[in-house]
Protein backbone atom coordinates (compact mmCIF):
# COMPACT_ATOMS: atom_id res chain seq x y z
CA UNK A 1 0.00 0.00 0.00
CA UNK A 2 3.08 2.13 0.65
CA UNK A 3 4.15 2.14 -2.66
CA UNK A 4 0.82 2.74 -4.47
CA UNK A 5 1.14 5.96 -1.99
CA UNK A 6 4.30 6.87 -3.17
CA UNK A 7 3.94 6.52 -6.67
CA UNK A 8 1.13 8.70 -6.42
CA UNK A 9 3.29 11.32 -4.25
CA UNK A 10 5.98 11.35 -6.93
CA UNK A 11 3.59 12.05 -9.83
CA UNK A 12 1.87 15.12 -7.74
CA UNK A 13 4.51 16.42 -6.29
CA UNK A 14 7.57 16.55 -8.01
CA UNK A 15 7.53 19.52 -10.84
CA UNK A 16 7.15 18.21 -13.62
CA UNK A 17 4.31 17.59 -16.10
CA UNK A 18 1.66 14.56 -14.83
CA UNK A 19 0.56 13.58 -17.86
CA UNK A 20 4.16 12.77 -19.45
CA UNK A 21 5.35 11.09 -16.47
CA UNK A 22 2.48 9.14 -16.17
CA UNK A 23 3.66 7.30 -18.72
CA UNK A 24 7.53 7.02 -17.28
CA UNK A 25 9.33 5.18 -14.55
CA UNK A 26 12.41 6.23 -12.07
CA UNK A 27 10.90 9.77 -12.44
CA UNK A 28 13.47 10.44 -9.65
CA UNK A 29 16.11 11.08 -12.55
CA UNK A 30 13.97 14.20 -12.65
CA UNK A 31 14.59 15.56 -8.96
CA UNK A 32 16.88 18.40 -10.13
CA UNK A 33 19.91 18.90 -7.62
CA UNK A 34 21.10 21.90 -6.23
CA UNK A 35 19.23 24.53 -3.62
CA UNK A 36 20.58 27.31 -5.80
CA UNK A 37 18.68 25.95 -8.71
CA UNK A 38 15.40 25.09 -6.55
CA UNK A 39 15.87 29.17 -4.93
CA UNK A 40 15.60 30.37 -8.48
CA UNK A 41 13.11 28.65 -10.07
CA UNK A 42 14.70 26.08 -11.33
CA UNK A 43 16.01 27.91 -14.05
CA UNK A 44 19.85 26.77 -13.94
CA UNK A 45 20.68 25.25 -17.46
CA UNK A 46 22.52 27.98 -19.14
CA UNK A 47 23.94 29.42 -15.71
CA UNK A 48 25.38 26.26 -13.64
CA UNK A 49 28.96 26.87 -13.06
CA UNK A 50 29.71 24.11 -10.27
CA UNK A 51 29.56 20.23 -9.25
CA UNK A 52 26.13 19.94 -10.26
CA UNK A 53 26.59 20.98 -13.93
CA UNK A 54 27.34 17.09 -14.64
CA UNK A 55 23.09 16.78 -14.01
CA UNK A 56 22.28 19.89 -15.40
CA UNK A 57 24.55 20.57 -18.47
CA UNK A 58 27.36 18.43 -19.21
CA UNK A 59 28.41 21.17 -21.84
CA UNK A 60 28.27 23.87 -18.93
CA UNK A 61 30.64 21.87 -17.42
CA UNK A 62 33.54 22.46 -19.85
CA UNK A 63 34.40 26.04 -18.50
CA UNK A 64 34.59 24.91 -15.13
CA UNK A 65 38.47 25.17 -14.56
CA UNK A 66 38.37 24.16 -10.66
CA UNK A 67 38.08 21.24 -8.73
CA UNK A 68 34.70 21.01 -7.87
CA UNK A 69 32.18 19.33 -5.75
CA UNK A 70 28.48 19.39 -4.75
CA UNK A 71 25.99 17.64 -2.59
CA UNK A 72 22.26 18.04 -2.18
CA UNK A 73 20.17 15.97 0.75
CA UNK A 74 16.19 16.37 1.85
CA UNK A 75 14.04 14.36 3.75
CA UNK A 76 11.45 14.17 0.66
CA UNK A 77 8.30 14.38 1.98
CA UNK A 78 9.24 13.97 5.35
CA UNK A 79 5.87 15.58 6.68
CA UNK A 80 4.23 12.61 5.53
CA UNK A 81 7.30 9.68 5.66
CA UNK A 82 10.06 10.07 7.86
CA UNK A 83 12.00 7.31 6.07
CA UNK A 84 12.54 8.54 2.42
CA UNK A 85 15.08 10.96 1.40
CA UNK A 86 17.43 11.93 -1.61
CA UNK A 87 20.78 12.37 -2.10
CA UNK A 88 22.70 13.27 -5.07
CA UNK A 89 26.84 13.92 -4.81
CA UNK A 90 28.44 15.12 -7.96
CA UNK A 91 32.02 16.85 -8.73
CA UNK A 92 34.34 17.26 -11.65
CA UNK A 93 38.01 17.58 -12.72
CA UNK A 94 39.81 19.51 -15.56
CA UNK A 95 42.55 18.04 -17.03
CA UNK A 96 44.56 20.62 -19.37
CA UNK A 97 44.33 19.63 -23.20
CA UNK A 98 41.65 16.57 -22.11
CA UNK A 99 38.90 18.60 -20.58
CA UNK A 100 36.72 18.33 -17.74
CA UNK A 101 36.00 14.82 -16.15
CA UNK A 102 32.84 14.51 -13.74
CA UNK A 103 31.03 12.08 -11.95
CA UNK A 104 27.79 11.95 -10.00
CA UNK A 105 25.45 9.47 -8.13
CA UNK A 106 21.91 10.15 -7.53
CA UNK A 107 20.29 7.96 -4.17
CA UNK A 108 16.51 8.11 -4.12
CA UNK A 109 15.23 5.39 -0.64
CA UNK A 110 11.35 5.12 -0.23
CA UNK A 111 12.17 3.55 3.00
CA UNK A 112 11.31 0.23 4.58
CA UNK A 113 7.46 -1.28 3.54
CA UNK A 114 5.55 -4.46 4.92
CA UNK A 115 4.82 -7.41 2.30
CA UNK A 116 1.64 -9.26 3.24
CA UNK A 117 -0.07 -12.49 2.54
CA UNK A 118 -4.05 -12.54 1.61
CA UNK A 119 -4.84 -12.01 5.74
CA UNK A 120 -2.78 -9.26 6.25
CA UNK A 121 -0.11 -10.35 7.67
CA UNK A 122 3.22 -9.14 7.85
CA UNK A 123 5.27 -11.91 5.77
CA UNK A 124 8.25 -9.59 5.51
CA UNK A 125 10.23 -6.58 5.40
CA UNK A 126 12.00 -4.98 2.50
CA UNK A 127 13.44 -1.56 1.57
CA UNK A 128 12.92 0.16 -2.00
CA UNK A 129 15.43 2.44 -3.19
CA UNK A 130 16.37 3.78 -6.97
CA UNK A 131 19.75 4.86 -7.43
CA UNK A 132 22.07 6.13 -10.59
CA UNK A 133 25.55 6.21 -11.23
CA UNK A 134 27.14 8.96 -13.75
CA UNK A 135 30.05 10.06 -15.77
CA UNK A 136 30.71 13.13 -17.50
CA UNK A 137 32.78 14.31 -20.36
CA UNK A 138 32.80 18.45 -20.92
CA UNK A 139 35.35 19.63 -23.74
CA UNK A 140 35.48 23.70 -24.74
CA UNK A 141 35.06 23.31 -28.77
CA UNK A 142 35.62 27.15 -28.44
CA UNK A 143 36.07 30.37 -26.68
CA UNK A 144 32.12 30.60 -26.21
CA UNK A 145 30.83 26.86 -26.78
CA UNK A 146 31.17 24.05 -24.49
CA UNK A 147 29.42 20.11 -25.27
CA UNK A 148 29.27 17.42 -22.74
CA UNK A 149 27.84 14.09 -22.84
CA UNK A 150 26.81 12.25 -19.52
CA UNK A 151 26.64 8.35 -19.31
CA UNK A 152 24.34 6.87 -16.62
CA UNK A 153 23.54 3.84 -15.15
CA UNK A 154 20.20 3.00 -13.23
CA UNK A 155 19.03 0.30 -10.64
CA UNK A 156 15.82 0.44 -9.56
CA UNK A 157 14.47 -1.82 -6.64
CA UNK A 158 11.20 -1.37 -5.57
CA UNK A 159 10.04 -4.40 -3.94
CA UNK A 160 11.20 -8.41 -3.73
CA UNK A 161 9.11 -10.02 -7.09
CA UNK A 162 5.73 -10.36 -6.34
CA UNK A 163 5.73 -8.10 -3.87
CA UNK A 164 2.70 -5.50 -4.60
CA UNK A 165 1.66 -7.46 -7.53
CA UNK A 166 -2.55 -7.48 -7.40
CA UNK A 167 -2.63 -3.65 -6.55
CA UNK A 168 0.53 -1.49 -7.40
CA UNK A 169 1.91 -3.54 -10.54
CA UNK A 170 5.14 -2.63 -8.86
CA UNK A 171 7.69 -4.88 -7.95
CA UNK A 172 11.23 -6.31 -8.87
CA UNK A 173 14.40 -5.06 -9.84
CA UNK A 174 15.04 -3.27 -12.88
CA UNK A 175 18.10 -1.77 -14.49
CA UNK A 176 18.97 0.19 -17.52
CA UNK A 177 21.02 3.14 -18.86
CA UNK A 178 20.79 6.44 -20.36
CA UNK A 179 22.46 9.35 -22.13
CA UNK A 180 22.61 13.04 -21.60
CA UNK A 181 23.88 15.51 -24.03
CA UNK A 182 24.38 19.24 -23.34
CA UNK A 183 25.38 22.54 -24.99
CA UNK A 184 26.37 25.60 -23.30
CA UNK A 185 27.01 28.78 -25.52
CA UNK A 186 28.60 32.55 -24.16
CA UNK A 187 27.48 35.25 -25.81
CA UNK A 188 24.32 34.18 -28.11
CA UNK A 189 24.33 36.12 -31.43
CA UNK A 190 20.63 36.83 -32.50
CA UNK A 191 22.29 37.68 -35.85
CA UNK A 192 23.64 34.32 -36.80
CA UNK A 193 20.87 32.52 -35.40
CA UNK A 194 18.56 34.62 -37.72
CA UNK A 195 20.85 33.53 -40.76
CA UNK A 196 21.42 30.20 -39.63
CA UNK A 197 18.81 28.58 -42.78
CA UNK A 198 20.57 30.20 -44.87
CA UNK A 199 24.32 29.63 -43.89
CA UNK A 200 22.44 26.11 -43.76
CA UNK A 201 21.98 25.67 -47.06
CA UNK A 202 25.03 27.82 -48.20
CA UNK A 203 27.29 25.02 -45.85
CA UNK A 204 25.67 22.14 -47.90
CA UNK A 205 25.84 23.99 -51.20
CA UNK A 206 29.89 24.37 -50.19
CA UNK A 207 29.87 21.11 -49.47
CA UNK A 208 28.76 19.83 -52.87
CA UNK A 209 30.74 22.21 -54.62
CA UNK A 210 34.09 20.91 -53.05
CA UNK A 211 33.27 17.61 -54.66
CA UNK A 212 32.40 19.22 -58.04
CA UNK A 213 34.85 21.48 -58.56
CA UNK A 214 32.82 24.62 -58.74
CA UNK A 215 32.92 27.74 -56.69
CA UNK A 216 32.05 27.93 -53.10
CA UNK A 217 29.56 30.34 -51.58
CA UNK A 218 30.34 33.19 -48.88
CA UNK A 219 28.50 32.52 -45.57
CA UNK A 220 26.69 35.47 -44.11
CA UNK A 221 28.25 37.55 -41.05
CA UNK A 222 25.32 39.35 -39.91
CA UNK A 223 25.86 39.72 -36.32
CA UNK A 224 23.76 40.81 -33.48
CA UNK A 225 25.85 39.64 -30.31
CA UNK A 226 24.67 40.07 -27.06
CA UNK A 227 27.86 39.38 -24.87
CA UNK A 228 26.35 38.47 -21.78
CA UNK A 229 23.35 36.69 -22.43
CA UNK A 230 24.15 32.74 -22.40
CA UNK A 231 21.96 29.74 -24.05
CA UNK A 232 22.10 26.50 -22.49
CA UNK A 233 20.49 23.13 -23.67
CA UNK A 234 20.69 19.57 -21.76
CA UNK A 235 18.59 16.53 -23.33
CA UNK A 236 18.24 14.51 -20.77
CA UNK A 237 17.34 9.99 -19.68
CA UNK A 238 18.01 9.47 -23.73
CA UNK A 239 17.49 5.70 -23.33
CA UNK A 240 15.93 2.29 -23.60
CA UNK A 241 12.82 1.01 -21.39
CA UNK A 242 13.63 -0.01 -18.15
CA UNK A 243 12.15 -3.91 -17.42
CA UNK A 244 10.79 -4.89 -14.23
CA UNK A 245 9.56 -8.33 -15.48
CA UNK A 246 9.75 -8.80 -19.03
CA UNK A 247 9.89 -6.66 -22.45
CA UNK A 248 6.13 -6.49 -22.86
CA UNK A 249 5.73 -4.56 -19.51
CA UNK A 250 8.21 -2.00 -20.04
CA UNK A 251 8.55 1.54 -19.40
CA UNK A 252 10.34 4.42 -20.79
CA UNK A 253 12.73 6.24 -19.08
CA UNK A 254 11.51 10.17 -17.98
CA UNK A 255 13.23 11.80 -21.26
CA UNK A 256 13.64 15.41 -20.38
CA UNK A 257 13.97 18.37 -22.83
CA UNK A 258 15.28 21.74 -21.29
CA UNK A 259 16.99 24.65 -22.78
CA UNK A 260 17.16 28.67 -21.22
CA UNK A 261 18.76 31.70 -21.12
CA UNK A 262 21.04 33.73 -18.63
CA UNK A 263 21.20 37.42 -18.89
CA UNK A 264 24.78 38.62 -16.45
CA UNK A 265 23.24 42.09 -15.95
CA UNK A 266 26.18 42.87 -13.21
CA UNK A 267 29.67 41.53 -13.45
CA UNK A 268 32.05 43.44 -10.86
CA UNK A 269 33.94 42.14 -8.11
CA UNK A 270 31.40 44.11 -5.66
CA UNK A 271 27.96 42.85 -7.33
CA UNK A 272 26.82 40.36 -9.32
CA UNK A 273 23.42 39.66 -10.85
CA UNK A 274 21.92 37.51 -13.04
CA UNK A 275 18.57 36.62 -14.30
CA UNK A 276 17.57 32.72 -16.08
CA UNK A 277 14.57 32.01 -18.33
CA UNK A 278 14.12 27.78 -18.74
CA UNK A 279 11.64 25.77 -20.64
CA UNK A 280 11.65 21.94 -20.20
CA UNK A 281 9.30 18.75 -21.37
CA UNK A 282 9.22 15.57 -20.79
CA UNK A 283 9.52 13.72 -23.76
CA UNK A 284 7.75 9.81 -22.48
CA UNK A 285 4.96 7.61 -24.37
CA UNK A 286 5.10 4.05 -25.47
CA UNK A 287 6.86 4.93 -28.85
CA UNK A 288 11.06 3.23 -29.41
CA UNK A 289 13.03 5.51 -28.15
CA UNK A 290 14.25 7.27 -30.96
CA UNK A 291 10.03 7.68 -32.27
CA UNK A 292 9.48 9.18 -29.09
CA UNK A 293 11.80 12.50 -29.19
CA UNK A 294 9.57 13.47 -32.25
CA UNK A 295 6.19 11.93 -31.66
CA UNK A 296 6.12 13.06 -27.55
CA UNK A 297 5.83 16.72 -29.09
CA UNK A 298 2.51 15.95 -30.60
CA UNK A 299 0.27 12.99 -29.70
CA UNK A 300 -1.21 14.66 -27.20
CA UNK A 301 -2.93 17.09 -29.56
CA UNK A 302 -6.90 16.89 -29.61
CA UNK A 303 -6.96 14.61 -27.42
CA UNK A 304 -9.37 17.13 -25.04
CA UNK A 305 -13.01 17.22 -24.98
CA UNK A 306 -15.48 19.92 -23.80
CA UNK A 307 -18.00 20.16 -20.92
CA UNK A 308 -20.69 18.03 -23.70
CA UNK A 309 -18.16 15.56 -24.72
CA UNK A 310 -17.66 17.15 -27.76
CA UNK A 311 -13.43 17.16 -29.28
CA UNK A 312 -11.73 20.31 -28.54
CA UNK A 313 -9.49 21.44 -31.79
CA UNK A 314 -6.20 22.83 -30.01
CA UNK A 315 -5.42 24.45 -33.37
CA UNK A 316 -8.72 26.44 -33.70
CA UNK A 317 -7.80 29.56 -31.79
CA UNK A 318 -4.73 30.85 -29.97
CA UNK A 319 -6.55 30.41 -26.66
CA UNK A 320 -7.13 26.70 -27.56
CA UNK A 321 -3.74 25.74 -28.61
CA UNK A 322 -1.84 27.84 -25.43
CA UNK A 323 -4.60 25.42 -23.47
CA UNK A 324 -3.79 22.36 -24.95
CA UNK A 325 -2.35 19.22 -23.24
CA UNK A 326 0.87 19.82 -25.18
CA UNK A 327 1.40 23.08 -24.79
CA UNK A 328 0.27 22.86 -20.76
CA UNK A 329 2.87 20.00 -20.31
CA UNK A 330 5.71 22.57 -21.01
CA UNK A 331 7.45 23.83 -17.94
CA UNK A 332 8.70 27.04 -17.44
CA UNK A 333 11.51 28.69 -14.99
CA UNK A 334 11.79 32.10 -14.37
CA UNK A 335 15.06 33.01 -12.03
CA UNK A 336 17.15 35.81 -10.39
CA UNK A 337 20.26 35.77 -8.36
CA UNK A 338 22.39 38.69 -6.50
CA UNK A 339 25.79 37.99 -4.83
CA UNK A 340 27.72 40.37 -2.98
CA UNK A 341 31.16 40.47 -2.56
CA UNK A 342 31.42 36.42 -3.43
CA UNK A 343 30.18 36.33 0.19
CA UNK A 344 26.17 36.36 0.31
CA UNK A 345 23.97 35.31 -2.27
CA UNK A 346 19.78 35.92 -2.56
CA UNK A 347 17.78 34.44 -4.94
CA UNK A 348 14.55 33.90 -5.87
CA UNK A 349 12.05 32.59 -8.82
CA UNK A 350 8.69 31.06 -10.16
CA UNK A 351 7.82 27.84 -11.43
CA UNK A 352 4.80 27.25 -14.13
CA UNK A 353 3.67 23.83 -14.19
CA UNK A 354 0.53 23.79 -15.54
CA UNK A 355 0.01 19.85 -16.17
CA UNK A 356 1.69 18.92 -13.00
CA UNK A 357 -0.31 21.92 -11.19
CA UNK A 358 2.63 23.55 -9.68
CA UNK A 359 2.85 27.26 -9.69
CA UNK A 360 4.88 29.59 -7.36
CA UNK A 361 7.45 31.24 -5.85
CA UNK A 362 10.64 29.90 -4.46
CA UNK A 363 13.10 31.26 -2.17
CA UNK A 364 16.64 31.00 -0.96
CA UNK A 365 19.95 32.67 -0.12
CA UNK A 366 23.45 31.15 -0.06
CA UNK A 367 26.36 31.88 1.91
CA UNK A 368 30.13 31.56 0.69
CA UNK A 369 33.47 31.33 2.83
CA UNK A 370 37.12 30.94 1.44
CA UNK A 371 39.74 29.49 3.56
CA UNK A 372 43.10 28.80 2.95
CA UNK A 373 42.90 31.21 0.28
CA UNK A 374 42.33 28.08 -1.33
CA UNK A 375 38.89 26.58 -0.62
CA UNK A 376 35.48 28.11 -1.05
CA UNK A 377 32.75 26.51 0.71
CA UNK A 378 29.08 27.30 -0.26
CA UNK A 379 26.06 26.27 1.97
CA UNK A 380 23.14 27.52 -0.25
CA UNK A 381 18.81 27.28 1.62
CA UNK A 382 16.07 27.13 -0.87
CA UNK A 383 12.09 27.26 -0.41
CA UNK A 384 9.96 26.29 -3.30
CA UNK A 385 6.40 25.28 -4.10
CA UNK A 386 5.79 21.55 -3.64
CA UNK A 387 2.63 20.46 -5.02
CA UNK A 388 -1.19 19.37 -3.99
CA UNK A 389 -0.38 17.34 -0.86
CA UNK A 390 2.58 19.93 1.06
CA UNK A 391 2.98 23.37 -0.07
CA UNK A 392 6.61 23.79 -0.11
CA UNK A 393 10.09 21.42 -0.03
CA UNK A 394 13.25 22.51 1.53
CA UNK A 395 16.33 22.04 0.74
CA UNK A 396 20.00 22.29 1.68
CA UNK A 397 22.89 21.78 -0.23
CA UNK A 398 26.89 22.10 0.43
CA UNK A 399 29.69 22.61 -2.51
CA UNK A 400 33.49 22.98 -2.67
CA UNK A 401 35.78 24.77 -5.24
CA UNK A 402 39.38 24.47 -4.97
Amino acid sequence: MKIILLTLIMVLLIPFAANAISNAAVIFLLIEPSSRASAMGQAYVAQVDDGFAGYWNPGAMAFNRKTQVASMYSNWFGEIFNDMYYFHIGGNQYVEDIGNLGVNLTYMTYGKQDRTDENGEIEETFSSYDISVAGTYGYQISQKTGMGITFKFILSDLAPEGAGESEAGIKGQGMSYAFDIGLKHKGVDFGQILVSPYNGALSLYNGVASLTGMGKAGLSKYSIPVDKLDFGFNFQNIGPNITYIDDSQSDPLPMNWRMGFSYRILESDLNKFSVNVDMSKVLANDDPVFKRIFSAWTDDFNTQTDDAGNDINDFASINNFINSIEFREIIWNIGAEYDYLNLLSIRTGYIADRAGDIMGMSFGAGIHYTFKKVYLLSIDYAFQPGGGMQDYNQTLSVKVDF
